[in-house]
Parts: structure tokens; sequence; C-alpha cells
């Protein structure tokens, strides 16, 4: 075990994706499940730590490979949430270099977040995994894929519910960041009731959107035109009652 180890930190420093191949893909196939979940742990943090592996070695699918395995073969901690961060710099990685928006998506949605016990090295404020899952819907929405759009914005939907979170004018939010995601999260959520052609209440949340500038001067004026426009276009679309004449 300890030379496999050794040979791993060696591969990451002179990127020699074949051989960490190799070790993953036949070497690794006569270890223990508590040896693998240490070597897959080793990886990941020796790659992390590494100031040249990444990013190019995202570009190597036999790279890709091996992190796919070595993310599923973890214990239960791995040190400074190092697997946290692999799976933050893919997701980077994919959205803005390659706009795979749909990997992106399911390689964030992966993170672990710890939502009590905050002396855990994966806890995360509500924020924080709000806003996770709204860059997860977010990403789905590129490729039209609103079914798992709608799984990632209702769990955003469920911590703000929870958290009781609002920037109405009752109980308005001070914090710019806050404010921003609550935005993101209303336009997400209105743009999946577009495309599952829920038009009403998709309308109502486009006109909620459309008077933002009340809470923030974040957001141009032609991004409010657009929404306002988008809200009666939902409103025409949907079936004639009181609340469409509202």
């Amino acid at each position: 075990m300890e030379s496999l180890t050794q040979s791993v930190a060696t591969a990451i420093q002179s990127s020699d994706y074949a051989r960490l191949s190799d070790i993953f893909a036949s070497q690794w196939q006569s270890l223990g499940q508590g040896e693998q979940r240490t070597l897959a742990s080793h990886f990941i943090k020796t790659a992390i730590a590494s100031p040249s592996f990444f990013p190019d070695a995202f570009r190597s699918s036999q790279i890709m490979t091996v992190i796919t395995t070595t993310l599923n073969h973890l214990p239960p901690t791995v040190e400074n949430a190092a697997d946290n961060t692999l799976r933050q710099k893919i997701f980077d990685f994919k959205l803005n270099d390659e706009e795979d928006y749909s990997t992106a998506a399911r390689m964030l949605a992966g993170l672990r977040m710890e939502e009590n016990d905050e002396g855990s090295v994966y806890y995360m404020p509500p924020i924080e995994r709000c806003d996770v899952f709204v860059k997860v819907a977010e990403c789905y929405l590129e490729e039209d894929l609103t079914v798992e759009a709608e799984g990632a914005v209702t769990k955003a939907g469920t911590i703000i519910e929870a958290t009781g979170i609002s920037i109405s004018a009752e109980n308005e939010v001070k914090d710019d960041l806050t404010v921003t995601l609550m935005l993101r999260y209303k336009s997400t959520y209105a743009r999946v009731l577009d495309a599952n052609r829920k038009f009403l209440p998709a309308a109502m949340k486009y006109h909620d959107l459309s008077t933002a500038y009340l809470h923030t001067d974040a957001i141009d004026a032609d991004d409010l035109l657009s929404m306002l426009g988008r809200a009666v276009t939902c409103a025409i679309l949907s079936p004639n009652s009181a609340q469409r004449q509202r």
C-alpha cells in the first residue's frame, strides 16, 4: 500500500496520466475497500496540493475517469474537505473552459454539505448551500434539463423557507450578496415554471423580479424590462382566471 501511495504522488508530480490510470484501473482492484478509500483520499489531497496538476489534468479523459473512481470511493471525511475543493475546481473548469453545463451541475451537486455540525469540515451555512443548488439549477437550465433544474431549485427553496430569508419590504435583507442570491433563485424558479408551462405562476414570479429595483440597483434596467415582458407573455399564455386579470 505504501508503494502505491508513493507511486500516486510521483505520478501526480510528473503529470503521468497513464500511470495514474493504470493504478486506479488495474492495481486498484486488488485492494480492500478500506485501502481503496485511503488511496482515493490520498490521490485527491495530493492532486489538490499540487501547484501544477490542475487544471490541465481535467483535459485528460484518463484523469477524469480516475477522478470519478476516487470520488465514488471516499472515507466519511477527507482532510480539509479536499473532495469538495476538487468538485469546485471541476465545476469551474467545465463551466468556464468547456461550457459543459450538465457535467458541471452534476459535479457541484455532489458536494458534501453538513447542515448542523459546525465543527465539520463539510459544514456550510444556509446561504452557501442555497447558492450551490441555485448554481446547479442554472447550469441545468442552460441545457434545457428542466426536471433536474426543478429538483435543484426546489432544494434551494426549502433552505430559503427554513431560514426565513426574504427581500420583501417587510423583511428587507441589507446584504447585497444575499439579495443577489435571492434574485437568482427567483429568476431560476420562474424559468423552471415557464419551461414546465405553468404560465400563471411564472408570470407572477417574473413580475416580482421586474420590481427588484425596489431592493437593489444591481440589475440593469434592460433586464428589468425583459422580466416584465416575460411576465406579460406568460400571463397571455395562461388560462383565463381572476389571478390572470390581476
